[in-house]
């Protein structure tokens, strides 16, 4: 069985032992419904169910592995294990009563490091299932076959998350290209229209010494750019200027 070194240990007994190995070929996503905290996600599998998952995320982006991710977790239906011996390696997180909530960003940091280390550690590859039996990433729903209750698991919210942000994140984060969970915030700007906007954007404080500075008192960075531009040549003509004075006195003292 393996351990993942970024969640608590709350190891289930006597599941954690008595179940079989499974090679996990899949990750799957879930909301609980419910609040909680993994310590009471470990007691309620402890205590109240026959069920499990093998990890379970608390709002605040705590994490808590309960069974190692090579024993089958009993939360995916028949993902759970395969004739084949593979399986699905699931989270469960918390939620609010109607699983209409997103999931927190500090929740969405956790889901991707877990996704990152399952690809690195096990080699789950850097995809969405095709199929209820493909491997790679995925949410309760997304397969007929992990969810033939018809269940909307993780909701709407953590579904569209999961297409826009997770899972983009995920292979990002894998392949080294970015630890950047934000949206860009250039997306759908040309470079055209980028460099209009730091060129000649008015937001930047006027020198103190310029004529118009209480009727123009932001300049853009053109202005200012032109302004020095200016200022140089003003400098280098006076330069120039001097240099010719200075040559025609020494001329006509010697």
């Amino acid at each position: 069985m393996a351990w993942y070194p970024g969640a608590t240990k709350m190891e289930l007994q006597p599941e954690s032992d008595a179940q079989p190995a499974i090679k996990p070929t899949q990750f799957i996503l879930h909301s609980i419904v419910a609040p909680w905290t993994p310590r009471r996600t470990y007691e309620y599998w402890r205590d109240s169910t026959n069920l499990e998952s093998h990890f379970g995320l608390g709002y605040d982006g705590s994490l808590g592995q309960f069974i190692g991710t090579e024993t089958r977790a009993d939360a995916n239906g028949p993902a759970n294990r395969r004739a084949d011996g593979t399986g699905a390696v699931s989270l469960e997180s918390a939620s609010n009563l109607q699983a209409s909530d997103p999931w927190t960003a500090e929740q969405v940091e956790a889901i991707v490091q877990l996704g990152v280390w399952l690809h690195q550690h096990h080699g789950i590859p850097l995809r969405i299932c095709r199929s209820s039996t493909d491997p790679g990433f995925g949410y309760h729903r997304l397969h007929t076959a992990w969810n033939p209750d018809a269940h909307s698991c993780p909701g709407d919210k953590r579904v569209e998350q999961f297409h826009k942000v997770v899972y983009p994140a995920i292979v990002a984060r894998a392949t080294g290209k970015t630890n950047d969970l934000e949206e860009d915030p250039m997306a759908g700007y040309s470079k055209a229209e980028i460099g209009d906007a730091v060129l000649y954007r008015d937001n930047i404080a006027a020198p103190e010494f310029a004529p118009d500075v209480k009727k123009n008192p932001k300049w853009s960075l053109s202005s200012y750019v032109r302004s020095i531009y200016n200022a140089v040549i003003t400098i280098r003509d006076e330069l120039r200027a001097l240099r010719k004075a200075v040559d025609a006195l020494a001329k006509k003292e010697s």
